[in-house]
């Protein structure tokens, strides 16, 4: 997939596909529905001009009968038109969640795909901040926005090609007398139409671009208000050790008044809009009678023409106000498609750079012994400047071998041997069909159950209940037995030691024969680190231990020492 022509043709590259993909007939189906039913909210709109003339005109000929019949079509309208709203509704919103439900699938597997979500964070060629945003709320609004703009234009387009056609009709021919020539004018009520909306969209646009600043202004510093408080509540135990209320109090205020100007800005802006719309609805509900009344005055349409000449008057003038009424709606739209499109942009930069031959690459391959060898390799950065220069080891199975030193070199080769960090040179062989277990300074514990965040990746519903909490037991948290089916945010509620010790009960229910521990265990004390270093080597007595470590508890427990 390739982002490099203009901004409609890589949307219809990155979305257009959900059109043509396995679902496309009903896909397809939906859309066409979609349309047909937007055709007939016209049809509906031009009866009731149609049945409001007949209305008033029967009223104008005092016409018992005339009345009774037009009740009797209302009625028919109104259940048509309530039929044709839900349905197109329903339509629309199906056709909304299915094209972002894909649309998501489609970037979220891309971002997640063997550690590309990591990788990406160190390619700058395109924005790719904030992935989470852009995925969850900024697809919404690509995919979202886009059907209900698509809609409402579509819709103005119908809107104004048969209102329009009505307005034509009944304007019928002005003549204006200047004394020394006279000047006709057909469709009067047209061009009249199109210069009342062309001015009152120009006022609209100019009085609304403070509204628009200080919204986004506004925004901006509530996003700074909000982030501060969850910094602060993360932070709550650091702050309340150092005393440290006073100068957030302070600082949360400061950030408070940055809110109030910009409520203030926002009011004013706001009032503004509100005085220039008050205005225009009034005038909106008089000027088409008042334009429309002298060929009603002179006799050359009836009442009820005159009332199908306003209603028309104002379908075509709303039709002609679609570009100024949605610009900002289209500008938000257009700013969500940039970030979804930038970061597809960054995973396919990151494609591209990982899939282009260059000498500046590890060597990832499967050796055909179960050892684990380092090759010539050189581990540097994204701009080639060196982290780590040639490195020749072999690690053969059952060995346990201390990594100490440099422990952000140290990091950086474990993520090379689990295929993160391919930059640098050199050739790492891993040890055939031998999966590698790597124990970061702090697992990962989703939110959820306890007992689903131990076990993961795994399905945890399979585990005997007595295995785990033996498993717990052994590492010291024998306390947290009770809360196995309890929810919780656990990176939160559980304190970092607390964390790393649910680690070793990970790596006990794994079983796995190469472990690879990445200052797992610097939380806890001496007398804690010892036993977990003896715990694993208690209950996985033939497993490869590979440890990146300067504490000296590490070193009783290892047959080798690396320093880098």
């Amino acid at each position: 997939m390739q982002f490099k022509n203009g901004f409609f043709t890589q949307f219809l590259h990155l979305a257009g596909p959900f059109w043509s993909g396995e679902n496309r007939t009903e896909v397809r189906r939906q859309t066409l529905f979609l349309i047909g039913l937007t055709i007939l909210q016209m049809v509906i709109a031009v009866l009731i001009t149609e049945w409001s003339a007949a209305l008033f005109n029967a009223l104008e000929q005092h016409s018992m009968s005339g009345l009774l019949q037009e009740m009797a079509l209302l009625v028919l309208i109104f259940i048509a038109n309530m039929t044709v709203t839900v349905k197109h509704l329903k339509i629309k919103r199906q056709l909304q969640i299915g094209w972002r439900e894909w649309l998501t699938g489609q970037v979220t597997e891309r971002w997640m795909h063997q550690g590309r979500h990591y990788q990406v964070t160190h390619i700058k060629t395109a924005r790719h901040d904030n992935p989470d945003g852009r995925i969850a709320e900024d697809i919404r609004i690509a995919t979202e926005d886009a059907i209900t703009l698509c809609h409402t234009l579509f819709y103005s387009l119908l809107s104004l090609a048969s209102f329009s056609v009505i307005l034509w009709g009944i304007s019928g021919t002005v003549t204006l007398d200047f004394g020394l020539f006279t000047f006709t004018i057909h469709g009067y009520l047209v061009w009249v139409a199109i210069i009342y909306a062309v001015s009152a969209s120009f006022l609209g646009w100019r009085i609304g671009r403070p509204l628009t600043k200080a919204t986004d202004a506004r925004q901006t510093v509530e996003a700074d208000f909000r982030f501060d408080l969850v910094t602060v509540r993360e932070n709550s135990q650091a702050i309340a050790l150092i005393k440290g209320e006073a100068q957030e109090r302070k600082r949360l205020r400061n950030l408070f008044d940055d809110i109030i100007r910009a409520y203030h800005r926002q009011t004013q802006a706001m009032a503004n809009i509100i005085l220039f719309s008050s205005g225009y609805s009034v005038l909106s509900m008089a000027f088409p009678v008042l334009v429309s009344a002298p060929r009603y005055i002179l006799g050359n349409i009836s009442l009820g023409s005159l009332m199908q000449a306003v209603q028309a008057f104002q379908q075509t003038t709303s039709a002609l106000s679609w570009p100024v009424d949605n610009m900002s709606a289209v500008a938000q739209w257009r700013a969500s498609v940039e970030r979804v499109l930038s970061l597809m942009q960054a995973l396919e930069d990151l494609e591209q750079e990982l899939a282009r031959p260059d000498p500046y690459r590890i060597v990832l391959e499967k050796s055909e012994q179960p050892i684990l060898r380092f090759h010539k390799l050189c581990i540097g950065k994204l701009d080639r400047m060196v982290c780590m220069s040639v490195f020749d080891e072999f690690i053969r199975p059952g060995e346990h071998l201390l990594i100490t030193g440099d422990t952000a070199t140290g990091a950086k080769l474990f993520k090379a041997v689990a295929g993160l960090w391919p930059w640098g040179e050199g050739r790492i062989e891993l040890p055939d069909d031998e999966p590698m277990f790597f124990m970061p300074p702090r697992p990962y514990l989703p939110t959820g159950r306890l007992r689903d965040a131990i076990c993961y990746p795994d399905e945890a519903d399979t585990l005997k209940t007595g295995e785990l909490e033996q498993l717990m037991e052994w590492v010291g948290l024998k306390n947290l037995t009770e809360q196995l089916e309890k929810t919780d945010i656990w990176y939160n509620a559980l304190a970092r030691e607390q964390q790393q010790r649910l680690g070793v009960v990970r790596l006990l229910l794994k079983k796995p024969k190469w472990i690879l521990l990445q200052e797992a265990f610097d939380s806890l004390p001496p007398d804690g680190e010892t036993d977990m270093y003896r715990l694993i080597s208690q209950q996985l007595p033939d497993a490869t231990l590979l440890t990146i470590s300067n504490q000296p508890t590490a070193h009783a427990f290892h047959q080798r020492r690396i320093t880098l």
